[in-house]
């Protein structure tokens, strides 16, 4: 809750847009994290069965999985938005969200 806290203050007080974008990908580090803490299980043992030992507890393997494919999607997204901002400071200057507005 505190990553996520500290992330979504950061969107909503910065002006520099490669701020807010760091402040995004801080928030959705810690959902990350948060999915894979309440998918763990503390006497569970990694998924492989092996014979003869059918009465042990499997960590699911499933969360993991998506958290990979969350991070490989907000990896494209953080490398799309930065690449949009490199194109507003070309074009008008800045990166700050105050001056970006007055000038539209």
């Amino acid at each position: 809750m505190l990553l996520f806290s500290m992330g979504c203050l950061i969107i909503l007080t910065q002006q520099n847009l490669i701020k807010k974008v760091i402040g995004i990908n801080v928030m959705e580090t810690s959902i990350f994290l948060f999915f894979l803490s309440i998918g763990n299980i503390i006497p569970g043992g990694p998924p492989i069965i092996r014979p003869g030992m059918e009465d042990v507890v499997y960590v699911n393997p499933l969360p993991q999985a998506l958290i990979l494919t969350g991070i490989v999607v907000s990896f494209s997204v953080t490398a799309f938005a930065l690449a949009i901002i490199v194109s507003l400071y070309r074009f008008y200057g800045t990166v700050y969200v105050d001056e970006l507005m007055k000038m539209r």
